[in-house]
C-alpha cells in the first residue's frame, strides 16, 4: 500500500478534495481507502440502536454485519488513540490509501489551503508537505505547486508523491 496525507486548516476544503479525488482516482483503475482524523469526539453510532447500546454497556468492540457492509467499532476505554501505522494495519491491502488530517504525522503531504480561511501556509514548517495546492499562487519556495480547482493534477501528485506505508 502506498500513502499519501492531504493537510491544511480546518475547512481549507480537504474533505471536498477528497470526495472529488476518489472517483478520478479509482476511474483510473486504482483501488482507494481513505483514514480520516477527527479532532473531536465522534460517533458513528446511534442511540437507540443494538450496536450503540452494546457500547454504552461496556463492550470494547462491537462488530456490526449485513448483506451490504461491517463495521468494527473499538472503544479506547481511556487508551491513548492508536497511532497511524497501527491504524493503517487494520486497512485490507489496496493501491492508495489517501489521509486526511494526522497533519503531524510523518507521511508525504499534499497542503490544501484556502485563503479565505486567513491561515497561513504549513510548508515551510513541514518538509514533508511535497505538493500545495491553493486557491491562490502560494508564496516562493512552496514545493510543487497546485490549482486547487484541477483535480487531474492533484490526482497524479497524489499518485506520484504516495510512498509505501509503513505499518
Amino acid at each position: 500500500m502506498r500513502i499519501i496525507g492531504l493537510a491544511g486548516w480546518s475547512g481549507a476544503g480537504k474533505t471536498t478534495l477528497v470526495v472529488k479525488l476518489l472517483p478520478a482516482l479509482i476511474a483510473r483503475g486504482i483501488t482507494v481507502s481513505t483514514v480520516k482524523h477527527a479532532h473531536h469526539e465522534f460517533d458513528v453510532d446511534q442511540p437507540g440502536k443494538d450496536s450503540f447500546e452494546h457500547r454504552q454497556a461496556g463492550a470494547a468492540q462491537v462488530l456490526v454485519s449485513s448483506a451490504k457492509r461491517w463495521a468494527l467499532m473499538t472503544e479506547h476505554r481511556g487508551a491513548p488513540e492508536p497511532p497511524l501505522a497501527e491504524l493503517l494495519g487494520k486497512l485490507n491491502p489496496v493501491d492508495l490509501v489517501l489521509v486526511e488530517g494526522f497533519k503531524r504525522e510523518a507521511l508525504p503531504k499534499i497542503e490544501i489551503h484556502r485563503a479565505a480561511n486567513g491561515k497561513p501556509f504549513l510548508f515551510p514548517e513541514d518538509p514533508l508537505i511535497r505538493a500545495v495546492a491553493s486557491d491562490v499562487v502560494p508564496p516562493e519556495g512552496a514545493p510543487r505547486p497546485l490549482r486547487l480547482d484541477d483535480l487531474a493534477a492533484i490526482a497524479e501528485a497524489a499518485l506520484s508523491l504516495a510512498e509505501p506505508a509503513r505499518i
